[in-house]
């Protein structure tokens, strides 16, 4: 078990008693805990639909496949936890030999924290004084946890200190200076401006300047030629704003890297005097759509390795054949991904693979599926693109010992807070 997690919370999941809360779990499940259902390895097909699984199998390739890239690469890795909100991947994440974990807001921090996570990173601006109050008490409390977080303005360095000293913080905050690109999201746009913000830091006393850091997946969203220049001129950005600071650690960090460019990141960085953290989060689940297309291992750019397995599916029933060339399933906006693709038909369970089909549009409840030869009663397996937008809405997720199997089992449940 990894000491960067408190296992026995992780482990008091498996006690939780199942129930109407979970919208997976069928009522004949009501009343066991998720260890003694699990335990039972019941058929996919006591679930009802609509419905989200995971693979056990491509769960675990993806999970040593990256962690053993990392390393060869001499990079550390801080698995973006916004991805799963599940702190039982999040402890596989971390004994597969994970740095940390990467987080977005205070309430995925609060997550993280009552699971006793050791070193986190919000790839984001803390500026709440009631948020900031509460990790400098963490803090405080905690003398192994690390934390580190984003700043990129002067206001913003003055917000922190301004929070944290009134909170009577006995340990400083480390920050990182946030790096932007023209048209991104946050993050100062201008270098100079970056070193100015980088002094503002150093001369407030409850802030520590640790490190620089960004997001080039906001400058580029395919790998077309243009999109892999924006990415590498931005890195050779970040590097050389990196060798302008002074920083007030011994060993700063640089970090950058979500799902869709860690090769480009390693390869511009990777030789820098500083620890190189990626905040890939998405490689752990990754899918059969947007990532599956963009993900270095699938591009086999930069000598990266085996591809990596999308681990969700979704399963939504044929419940209408109002017209010839329509049917209507029974999985919509509120159960499945669509904002990077909408779901690919792919076989029936217990029957073969879907041809000819396509969905053609989602709304709440609904899948709009146009073509192939589906009839009322039979379950659709979907794939997925984007496993932020889909593990979000569910609570407790089942996990198949292999969805491409005649008869899928259910061998463990995934508790998620989003």
């Amino acid at each position: 078990m990894s000491s960067r997690i408190d296992g026995k919370a992780v482990a008091a999941l498996r006690d939780e008693r199942l129930d109407w809360r979970f919208k997976a779990i069928p009522a004949a499940a009501h009343g066991l805990t998720v260890g003694e259902y699990a335990a039972a390895r019941p058929p996919l097909e006591e679930f009802g639909t609509p419905l989200l699984t995971l693979d056990a199998g491509a769960l675990d390739h993806n999970i040593s496949a990256m962690a053993g890239w990392a390393d060869a690469a001499g990079v550390h890795l801080a698995p973006h936890g916004k991805t799963t909100m599940a702190p039982a991947l999040w402890q596989r994440q971390l004994d597969a030999g994970a740095w940390g974990i990467t987080l977005a807001n205070l309430p995925q921090l609060r997550v993280a924290r009552a699971f006793g996570v050791r070193r986190l990173l919000l790839a984001n601006a803390l500026l709440d004084p009631a948020g900031l109050a509460w990790v400098s008490a963490e803090l405080d409390r905690d003398p192994d946890f690390e934390f580190m977080s984003w700043v990129d303005s002067a206001r913003s360095v003055e917000l922190m200190d301004t929070a944290l000293r009134t909170a009577g913080a006995q340990r400083p905050v480390d920050v990182c200076v946030e790096l932007g690109g023209p048209h991104g999201r946050t993050g100062v746009r201008g270098d100079d401006e970056a070193m100015v913000i980088a002094e503002a830091v150093r001369k407030a006393p409850a802030l520590r300047l640790c490190g620089v850091g960004g997001y080039e997946g906001a400058l580029a969203h395919d790998a077309s030629a243009d999109g892999l220049a924006a990415v590498e001129a931005y890195l050779h950005r970040l590097a050389r704003l990196h060798g302008r600071m002074r920083y007030e650690i011994a060993e700063p960090v640089v970090t950058a890297g979500g799902s869709a460019y860690f090769d480009q990141v390693t390869d511009v960085l990777g030789g820098l005097d500083a620890q190189v953290v990626l905040r890939s989060g998405a490689y752990v689940i990754h899918d059969d759509g947007f990532y599956r297309a963009i993900s270095p291992f699938a591009r086999g750019a930069g000598g990266t390795g085996t591809p990596l397995r999308p681990a969700m599916h979704g399963w939504a029933r044929v419940v209408s054949r109002p017209e010839p060339e329509l049917a209507l399933l029974d999985a919509g906006k509120r159960d499945l991904s669509f904002d990077e693709g909408l779901p690919e038909p792919q076989r029936i369970r217990g029957g073969g693979p879907v041809s000819g089909a396509r969905v053609t549009a989602l709304n709440d409840q609904h899948a709009f599926l146009a073509g192939g030869d589906v009839q009322i009663g039979d379950v659709v397996r979907l794939g997925l693109s984007h496993p932020c937008t889909a593990l979000d809405k569910w609570t407790l997720i089942p996990v198949v010992d292999d969805a491409d199997a005649e008869r899928p089992v259910v061998v463990d449940l995934i508790r998620t807070w989003f």
